[in-house]
């Protein structure tokens, strides 16, 4: 009998982890959908819509969605519902600073004595290298979900997070950039990579603004972000990426696995929220320093 059974432990996290179905059935974590809203219609991300979805609906009529918060009532009843089954739950959501699905969540776990709420600081495949350290956690060591809780809350800390982008187009279309800015990228084959600051609940700041060819600045961009740091938690690097050729995911692996010593290196895809607010040609890496 394994760890996570004797002591009954719970990972929930927020769907904008983007951990695959797969990864999900492996460590047992339960995913609660954010909820992706077209004027008065509203879905689960990752339930009855996906990136593809957002993609072509984009493509053919010009609509962008808008993302919503997981509700109070959302949390209490998946809480409540493995908390009777005796379980503590440990629920890691996305970052403070980006949605008030984490208020909403501490607020729930309040109601509980064996519910912590954890601020993953990130969004995407950053908060998802926090839900698997709680994953590493419960099966390697005797800690308490308390006391792994408060573990992640130091972890998540240490998470690098970033990504560059093909294009700015669903940045503008969203109005989180002016038409001229990109115009401006357009013109000047300017790719920019969008840093995760993780002390602060995930704000996000424009970093280096590379030039080029989309392949070429994807690999000079990992190559840049890993020669950051002169020590990793080399448990895991995930790769991330939204619509971009299978090629240039693969050369990106190649580089990764040729350049660190990281024991697992992932793939996965970018999911609704990603998607929704920088469309296709998104692309990143996340992995710990330490």
């Amino acid at each position: 009998m394994n760890n996570t059974v004797q002591r009954k432990i719970k990972i929930t996290a927020d769907s904008t982890c983007d951990m695959s179905p797969e990864i999900c059935e492996k460590y047992g974590i339960e995913i609660i959908p954010l909820h992706v809203v077209y004027d008065s219609e509203s879905y689960d991300d990752g339930v009855n819509i996906f990136p593809h979805d957002i993609l072509e609906r984009y493509k053919t009529k010009k609509q962008l969605p808008k993302t919503s918060a997981v509700s109070l009532g959302e949390y209490l009843k998946v809480f409540g519902k493995y908390t009777k089954e005796g379980f503590s739950v440990i629920h890691i959501s996305l970052g403070s600073s980006i949605s008030s699905s984490h208020q909403n969540s501490v607020t729930a776990a309040s109601e509980f004595d064996n519910v912590y709420a954890v601020d993953s600081q990130n969004l995407s495949c950053g908060q998802g290298l926090v839900v698997l350290k709680a994953c590493d956690l419960i099966s390697t060591t005797e800690l308490s979900a308390a006391e792994i809780a408060e573990e992640l809350k130091g972890y998540a800390l240490s998470v690098c997070a970033s990504f560059v982008l093909d294009s700015l187009e669903f940045l503008r279309a969203g109005g989180r950039c002016s038409t001229l800015a990109m115009l401006g990228a357009n013109l000047l084959n300017i790719k920019p990579c969008i840093e995760v600051n993780t002390s602060d609940g995930a704000s996000m700041t424009l970093g280096r603004k590379y030039r080029g060819k989309y392949d070429k600045v994807v690999y000079e961009y990992i190559r840049e972000k890993l020669s950051q740091y002169s020590e990793f938690d080399v448990s895991r690097l995930i790769i991330v990426s939204s619509d971009i050729p299978q090629e240039i995911v693969d050369e990106a692996y190649r580089i990764v696995s040729d350049l660190c010593v990281f024991k697992d290196i992932m793939i996965c895809n970018a999911g609704c929220t990603i998607t929704s607010h920088c469309g296709s040609g998104a692309f990143g890496i996340f992995f710990a320093s330490m």
